[in-house]
C-alpha cells in the first residue's frame, strides 16, 4: 500500500505542475519555485512530516521536498545556533544535492556542445 501511496502523490504533484504548466502563462521555472516554496510552507506547520509518515519515500521525491529540506534543516539548527544557524542549517540537509547538481552540470557542459 505504501508504494500505491507514494506513486499517487508523485503523480498528483506532476498531474497539479502539468496543469498549471498547461492553463496559464506560467514557466517551469516559476511551477519549480511555486513548489518548492510550497514544501517549505507545509514544513513550516509539519504538515510535511506527516506526509511523509502516509506517503514514505514518495514524499521525498518531487521538487517540493527540496523546500522541505531547506526549511527543515534551518529550523533544526536555528533552535541549536539561534539566528546563526538558519544559513547554516538550510545547507546542512541539501548539500549533496546541490553539490552534485553543480558538478553534474560542470560535466556535461564539458562534454556535450551547446546549440547556439
Amino acid at each position: 500500500m505504501l508504494l500505491l501511496n507514494s506513486f499517487l502523490f508523485c503523480g498528483i504533484v506532476c498531474l497539479i505542475s502539468q496543469l498549471i504548466l498547461d492553463n496559464t502563462k506560467l514557466t517551469p521555472g516559476h511551477i519549480t519555485s511555486m513548489l518548492v516554496v510550497l514544501g517549505a510552507f507545509l514544513d513550516c506547520f509539519s504538515f510535511y512530516d506527516k506526509i511523509i509518515v502516509k506517503v514514505g519515500g514518495g514524499a521525498l521525491v518531487p521538487i517540493t521536498s527540496f523546500g522541505h529540506s531547506l526549511i527543515h534543516g534551518a529550523l533544526a539548527e536555528a533552535n541549536s545556533m539561534g539566528i546563526m544557524g538558519i544559513v547554516a542549517g538550510m545547507f546542512d540537509l541539501t548539500a549533496a544535492g546541490i553539490t552534485s547538481a553543480i558538478i553534474f552540470s560542470f560535466l556535461f557542459a564539458l562534454i556535450f556542445k551547446p546549440k547556439n
